[in-house]
């Protein structure tokens, strides 16, 4: 642990490992953006890509840069962050590796709130408020059926799960009732996909982690850490635990609305990306800010694997996220088992 202190007997406590792990994963993500901006039908290197970005490239290169390909690439920055971050804090929370808003059933919840606008034929901006509104629908139910005297995190999971069996099932009837066309693009909707997102699809996003993401790291990060030796231990040192629980809660299902009104729901990044975080800083803790630099890395990643990985084939981020997941969570599974955890 290092200290950094500054006039007037204030000082800032950070670990150097912690630090350099969060910093080396922006700079991955931003390079794997260097590189995602590039890619496609019409090949764009690197350097003339950053030429572009800062004003001073070809002006094809920079309405193919700037018009087509930024906002699909800012939006799965975005989305990877935001949903790490959710990740973060509901593993944090229930104090479980497996608690994440698509095993919860917070992003199912959003799904049923998409699909019910998909049916009912809604716009773009109407089925994003439908993913919010299901998501934070969802989030109070789970939260109301776990309460007794407390949240405790091993009934919030429980109920999560059987929560999202429940709504998965729902989703499958709303899909049976929509037009042919709007079931496939819901289809492809509930995939977790990136393709022909626009600005106006970041901005919702844009403007709720702004928002959010200051009062979790600035307000929460701290009480968070003594959230982790316990209610008691935080309630000792004048934690208000049930207070700090729900707002964290809360911010963690709006954060996973929003990124799925923004790209569907895209499955296992919320659950791979704090673990990943956690095993690269070697640090206790929620690691808030080095989760959402790896979840940003993330998504990215798999966004432009699904473009590169079949040429004249994209596929859609989250069937590349599903299948790197998926493979994550057994591997997971396999070691809480032999770890006597489960």
């Amino acid at each position: 642990m290092s200290v950094i202190r500054f006039a007037g007997g204030r000082s800032v406590r950070f670990r150097p490992r912690a630090l350099a792990a969060g910093a080396g994963c922006a700079v991955l993500a931003l390079v794997l953006a260097v590189f995602a901006l590039g890619s496609g039908d019409y090949p764009i290197g690197p350097a003339d890509v950053v030429r572009s970005l800062v004003g001073d490239g070809d002006p094809a290169h920079d309405f193919i840069v700037n018009e087509l390909r930024l906002p699909r690439v800012v939006t799965a920055l975005l989305v990877g962050a935001a949903l790490a971050l959710a990740g973060a804090l509901f593993q944090s929370v229930v104090r479980n590796p497996l608690g994440s808003p698509d095993v919860l059933g917070f992003t199912q919840g959003a799904a049923v709130g998409a699909l019910a606008v998909v049916v009912a034929g809604g716009s773009s901006l109407a089925l994003a408020t439908g993913a919010v509104t299901g998501g934070l629908a969802t989030g109070v139910v789970i939260y109301l059926l776990a309460w007794r005297q407390g949240v405790h995190g091993q009934r919030l999971v429980l109920i999560g799960i059987g929560t999202a069996a429940i709504l998965t099932g729902v989703n499958g009837y709303l899909l049976t009732r929509g037009q042919l066309m709007d079931a496939a693009r819901a289809v492809l909707w509930l995939t977790g996909s990136l393709d022909g997102r626009g600005w106006k699809d970041v901005l919702p996003l844009l403007v709720a982690m702004a928002v959010l993401v200051p009062v979790v790291l600035l307000g929460c990060s701290r009480p968070l850490r003594m959230m982790e030796m316990g209610d008691d231990a935080a309630s000792g040192l004048g934690i208000p635990v049930e207070r700090l629980r729900l707002v964290l809660l809360a911010a963690a299902v709006l954060l996973a609305s929003f990124a799925a009104a923004a790209a569907g729901p895209v499955n296992f990044v919320a659950l791979t990306a704090p673990q990943l975080a956690k095993r690269l800083t070697k640090s206790p803790g929620p690691n808030l800010l080095a989760s959402m630099c790896t979840g940003a890395a993330l998504l990215v990643g798999a966004d432009l694997i699904g473009q590169q990985a079949f040429p004249g084939h994209q596929l859609p981020v989250g069937v590349v996220t599903g299948v790197l997941g998926g493979g994550y969570l057994v591997w997971l599974l396999a070691a809480e088992r032999r770890a006597g955890r489960i």
